[in-house]
């Protein structure tokens, strides 16, 4: 199965609690009325786009029909396909990486989201790509941790720099940039403690890993990746909003995306918190977190 097919079967629960919905909502009205606005109001919430995009598409909506863009029922399904791909659209997706030298990922999120699972599946895609990868097991407050990286690193092919549980994980970081550039390294991804009980601690923490990652390769991190459940559907939004006041944030991986009806959080990720996307999981195989595609999410969510 190719990867459109996997996202398209990925999203099945949220397209039939997105568009399906929407679908049924537009053959029992005959007319646009308030009822009908109301219902697809609901609609959007229940699906988890979030009641801030919510309201942002009710607007756009209400001002198609004055524009008369809108005029039947049945124009409603391509005028909000629009709006979500353009909410879609907006911002640069893409991963970051250096002109030269180790590209450093640091990889974030609260634990049960799935990071050091994303964080081997990174690394497995990298490394299908041709590229050399070293993961660094900075999460040094849970020995599970350390310990599944290693895994990852034994099932990928990557080498792993780690330390004991309950090191610094600055001091981790710090050996693992220095080792990714003496054995010129393509790729070092840096997984970090996945907690936000103090927010302060947290920062510190980070703040500290970023300085000494910077101090030896100048632009690092170059890209700061919060790892988000999507089955958790507004929760993951709010953990989003604690995290970008914890750490600078540059864009967002979202996981368990199959079997969930709540995928319409990433139109919510994009739109509230104008933060980029950067990769989607779609499935448990190692092979089914890829790059997102703003195109392609919104192609299979209206499909």
């Amino acid at each position: 199965m190719g990867f459109f097919d996997q996202l398209k079967k990925g999203l099945n629960k949220t397209r039939e609690n997105l568009t399906g919905k929407i679908e049924k909502l537009i053959i029992g009205y005959a007319d646009i009325d308030e009822d009908l606005l109301e219902e697809l109001e609901e609609t959007l919430i229940m699906a988890d786009v979030g009641i801030k995009t919510t309201e942002t598409l009710m607007e756009a909506v209400r001002r198609g029909i004055r524009k008369k863009e809108i005029r039947t029922p049945e124009d409603l399904r391509p005028f909000l396909q629009k709006q979500i791909a353009e909410i879609l659209n907006r911002g640069e997706d893409a991963t970051r990486e250096a002109g030269e030298g180790p590209t450093v990922l640091l990889v974030i999120g609260v634990n049960g989201a799935g990071k050091t699972t994303t964080i081997g599946k990174l690394s497995a895609y990298y490394k299908h790509q041709g590229k050399s990868v070293m993961l660094a097991a900075a999460d040094t407050f849970r020995a599970a941790a350390i310990d599944q990286l290693e895994v990852w690193g034994q099932r990928t092919g990557a080498q792993v720099i780690r330390h004991e549980e309950g090191s610094d994980p600055a001091s981790v970081a710090f050996d693992a940039v220095r080792a990714a550039k003496a054995r010129h390294i393509d790729m070092l991804i840096i997984d970090t403690a996945g907690r936000l009980q103090t927010k302060s601690n947290l920062m510190q923490e980070l703040e500290k890993i970023n300085r000494v990652i910077g101090r030896e390769i100048p632009g690092a991190p170059h890209e700061t990746l919060l790892v988000l459940d999507a089955t958790t559907g507004q929760n993951a939004i709010s953990q989003a909003e604690l995290f970008t006041k914890a750490a600078p944030i540059s864009g967002v991986v979202l996981t368990k995306l199959d079997g969930t009806a709540k995928g319409g959080v990433v139109i919510g990720i994009k739109n509230q918190l104008a933060m980029p996307v950067k990769w989607i999981g779609v499935g448990e195989g190692v092979e089914d977190l890829r790059p997102f595609s703003a195109e392609d999410f919104a192609k299979a969510l209206f499909q």
